[in-house]
């Protein structure tokens, strides 16, 4: 207590406060939920929708007939990583496929023949 009766405050004058949280512990215990965007995420997805919606079937074609290999990539990407492929021709797993092999199954797939035997 100080001489006239009040207690007394820690004299932090000059000292920086830790306010930081604890370790495993934040200022919202519940955190955003599974799933759930931000603002901007969800602005974005909307303009790609829209511009999708206006677009994105030509921007499809184009990239497919100008730069196949990208198209390629982006079809591979949007397939589970551990799908194997069942090519009616042969029982062998993607993995063991030739790039030529899955593209040619690929492309065969996209156009709507699954089998080109014969």
């Amino acid at each position: 207590m100080t001489a006239n009766g009040n207690q007394s405050s820690p004299d932090t004058t000059g000292q920086k406060q830790d306010t930081r949280f604890k370790p495993g512990r934040s200022g919202n215990p519940a955190g955003r939920p599974k799933g759930s965007r931000n603002k901007v995420s969800e602005k974005l997805l909307e303009a790609l929708a829209s511009d999708f919606e206006d677009h994105g079937k030509d921007v499809i074609e184009k990239v497919r007939a100008e730069r196949p290999a990208d198209y390629l990539k982006i079809v591979a990407s949007l397939v589970p990583k551990q799908m194997e492929i069942d090519d009616l021709r042969t029982s062998r797993r993607a993995e063991d496929l030739s790039d030529n092999e899955l593209a040619a199954i690929a492309l065969e797939r996209l156009n709507g023949h699954p089998n080109l035997d014969g």
